[in-house]
């Protein structure tokens, strides 16, 4: 499963989504969640005590289909309040994983043995050139600063190293969108690195829909609809896209991976199999 831009404290878009999640784990004997970040509206956690854990993740999203592990990155909404929180959270919880603001999943810790998982923290990349999220941070007291460099040469270094027939990278913001538009730093950082080393899907939140968009040899793959639907477009290179609440739901075959977007009651919306090129 993956799932982004959800944390609303069980919001009635919220819940009828995590209802659909449910059915579509147990569907598919789901091992493990991709959280895309923007975990927490509107302004992220404050610590590991924060009530918007129980309200928003603990309480919500309760079935024992959904007790696997969740992987997660961090969302803009995320950095407007203490994001090393929702990192030391891995601590407090018997599902929640977030080692570091980037880190690997390898395939025996997700319980699929051909895959790794990396997780990367695209705020700082992007976040510079923004200033409403400046502004938003500051408004709640936040100023977060990070370099950019070490990040991208951990991601290069780890996707070298990586032996995995299937690789995914995962973040919040879109590198290819119909709705928030592309993103011209992250196609310059990010992209030529996913190409490179053979990486078959970005998957990513920001954009309040479903979209699948191919690039070159990537399926750019978001499933930002965990909590509301927006407007969304059809760019160069989109398969498909609806502005309505749901998720994404995968199943790894040997040569190909198997995409479903769903809306919240469950329902298919569309289906693809994603070929592995190499």
């Amino acid at each position: 499963m993956a799932l982004g831009d959800w944390g609303r404290r069980g919001d009635p878009v919220q819940s009828a989504v995590a209802r659909g999640l449910t059915a579509g784990a147990r569907e598919v004997a789901s091992r493990f969640v991709i959280a895309a970040g923007d975990n927490f509206y509107p302004g992220g956690v404050a610590s590991v005590r924060d009530p918007h854990w129980q309200e928003s993740f603990e309480g919500v999203y309760v079935d024992p289909a959904l007790q696997t592990p969740w992987y997660a990155a961090l969302g803009n909404h995320d950095y407007r309040g203490a994001p090393q929180a929702q990192v030391a959270y891995t601590g407090h919880s018997r599902r929640w994983r977030m080692p570091g603001r980037y880190y690997r999943a390898s395939g025996a810790a997700c319980g699929v043995l051909d895959l790794d998982l990396f997780v990367i923290d695209t705020s700082p990349l992007v976040d510079d050139l923004n200033l409403d999220e400046r502004v938003q941070q500051l408004c709640r007291g936040h100023w977060w600063q990070a370099d950019a460099a070490p990040q991208i040469a951990w991601l290069r270094d780890a996707l070298a190293r990586s032996r995995a027939p299937w690789k995914i990278v995962v973040g919040h913001h879109p590198i290819y969108s119909g709705a928030h538009g592309d993103s011209p730093v992250l196609i310059a950082r990010v992209a030529p690195l996913l190409e490179a080393f053979g990486v078959q899907a970005y998957i990513h939140g920001h954009d309040h829909d479903l979209q699948h968009i191919r690039r070159g040899s990537v399926d750019y793959i978001c499933s930002g609809a965990g909590s509301e639907g927006g407007r969304v477009q059809a760019v160069p290179g989109t398969r498909f896209c609806a502005g309505r609440p749901g998720f994404a739901a995968f199943r790894f075959r040997p040569e190909a991976l198997e995409l479903q977007f769903r809306g919240a009651a469950g329902d298919v919306l569309y289906a693809a199999a994603l070929p592995r090129t190499r």
